[in-house]
């Protein structure tokens, strides 16, 4: 593994995202001073919060999955995510609600997700079920280390025993493929292949090595943290301040000062000048190549992820005692033309004809982030990207988002009682944010746009500058973010020793 030469004692992160605190946390327990430069008011960047009238709400991710790694992160400080988070499992994980008006509970259990499946589509599926939960954990298993969460210097470090493992196990062909080896119905197979989303490219495409994502969720286990999401980015900040971290909010990196291909300080618009002897940048790609003056040279242009639209409304609280799908944390309602939803966002730009959506009630695990009496939904529709897209979202915003709500009250009756639209993000919002092609999810996960062929985290003619966030390795997602500021922090100190994996849940 390449690694940043000469000195490196001073660290200089750009941004306070999950990428960059991780990074920093990793940096100060190797024993670098580090200072974290962030635009915004407080830590998080894509783990976004705005605070309306007494609801407290998260912008960005809301599905947390494998608190292993994030406790990796806590843990090169010397602390623990127990010490730093009140963390609890989210059962089930999801409930799923077909336009057929059927449903099914998402369990992480083996033995409860078996039962459950054999009530909604037999025997047969509960035991291929079973099938494919060991399948996504040999998976899990044999792509963490070589594949998830490694850094490359070019292609051929792909070329190890470990790909021959993960080719002989399917890992090399399409996810769609694989999962149909196990189940046959199709109300499960969107189940356990709708989080191709995540990663921007229909299942029926997608390369199976990322049915990881569905073992995160179904298998690892699905959680949420008291205060919202916005409060693991806090303790991460609080954490790394601990460590001995600072921190300068309100700061805008407008320049990176040179010395022949070493950065020697980064300059901000508000007049900080930090001296560097290494630099983490990440910042969205177009900004971060505008900064270092270098833009690699790819055969093929970089393709977005599809993006989304997220509504969040509040409306009145449900009874203690509600039961099923009331009292989903989260829930997703499939439309009937599935198949079609990817080509409507993906290759025609459009709104979904027949929508699906995913309906995330945060107020379940904790009632504190809405006003007494109040129920917070977070309503998320995936759209085109503005590259793609022929939607104007300033025209079509709002209306957009009262289908999203008039569809939840048709299919969650329970919840249309006293509803109030708060807040819209739509692709333009992103955009406005600074999030290239109007997308919070960054590239998407084609084969070219993969592992090795992803735009890496080290930039040729720049000795000392490292990338990490989701344009970079390993991608998209809260785990494979933090994962990005470790590999970040690899390339300048090099690879501690460290355990094999995260130990991951037993089947």
């Amino acid at each position: 593994m390449r690694a940043v030469s000469g000195p490196t004692d001073r660290v200089v992160v750009v941004g306070a995202g999950l990428s960059g605190l991780s990074a920093a946390l990793q940096l100060a327990g190797r024993g670098r001073a580090v200072t974290v430069v962030e635009r915004g008011a407080h830590p998080g960047g894509r783990v976004g919060r705005v605070d309306i009238g007494g609801y407290r709400l998260d912008t960005g991710p809301t599905v947390l999955t494998m608190p292993e790694i994030i406790d990796d992160a806590f843990a090169a400080v010397g602390t623990t995510l127990a010490d730093r988070l009140d963390l609890h499992s989210v059962d089930p994980a999801y409930r799923a609600m077909f336009a057929d008006g059927s449903g099914v509970a998402v369990h992480t259990d083996a033995g409860a997700m078996a039962a459950e499946i054999e009530r909604f589509a037999g025997t047969r599926e509960a035991d291929g079920y079973l099938r494919l939960r060991d399948w996504l954990t040999r998976l899990y298993r044999t792509e963490f280390d070589g594949f998830i969460a490694a850094n490359f210097d070019s292609p051929l470090s792909l070329v190890t025993p470990q790909l021959a493992r993960l080719a002989a196990i399917g890992g090399f062909r399409r996810w769609d493929t694989m999962v149909r080896r196990f189940l046959h119905d199709e109300r499960l197979m969107r189940v356990f292949t709708f989080q191709a989303l995540y990663a921007g490219v229909p299942p029926q495409s997608a390369l199976a090595v990322y049915a990881v994502i569905a073992y995160m969720d179904t298998v690892s286990g699905v959680y949420f943290p008291r205060g919202g999401m916005r409060a693991l980015p806090d303790a991460m900040a609080a954490a790394a301040a601990d460590a001995g971290v600072e921190f300068v909010y309100g700061a805008s990196v407008s320049a990176l000062e040179r010395s022949g291909s070493r950065v020697t300080a980064v300059r901000t618009a508000q007049g900080h000048r930090v001296p560097a002897d290494a630099v983490v940048l990440t910042t969205e790609l177009p900004d971060t190549y505008r900064l270092l003056g270098r833009t690699p040279r790819r055969p093929r242009r970089l393709r977005p992820a599809p993006s989304a639209v997220v509504a969040h409304v509040g409306c009145r609280a449900l009874p203690g005692d509600a039961a099923g799908a009331e009292s989903a944390h989260h829930t997703i309602l499939f439309g009937r033309q599935w198949r079609q939803t990817f080509a409507d966002i993906i290759d025609d730009g459009q709104v979904m004809g027949d929508p699906s959506l995913l309906v995330t009630r945060p107020t379940a695990g904790d009632p504190s982030l809405a006003p007494p009496g109040r129920d917070l939904l977070y309503v998320l529709a995936p759209a085109p990207n503005l590259e793609v897209g022929t939607v104007d979202w300033s025209a079509a915003g709002s209306g957009y988002a009262e289908q999203m709500m008039d569809l939840v009250a048709a299919r969650l009756p329970h919840l249309a009682h006293h509803t109030e639209l708060l807040h819209v993000d739509t692709p333009a919002d992103w955009a406005r944010q600074g999030m290239a092609a109007g997308t919070p999810f960054a590239l998407a996960h084609t084969f070219g746009q993969t592992g090795p062929f992803r735009p890496a985290n080290t930039v040729r003619g720049v000795d000392n500058a490292v990338l990490a966030g989701s344009s970079t390795v390993p991608g998209v997602g809260v785990p494979t973010a933090i994962l990005s500021g470790r590999l970040a922090a690899d390339r300048i100190t090099g690879v501690p020793t460290r355990r094999s994996h995260p130990e991951v849940q037993q089947s």
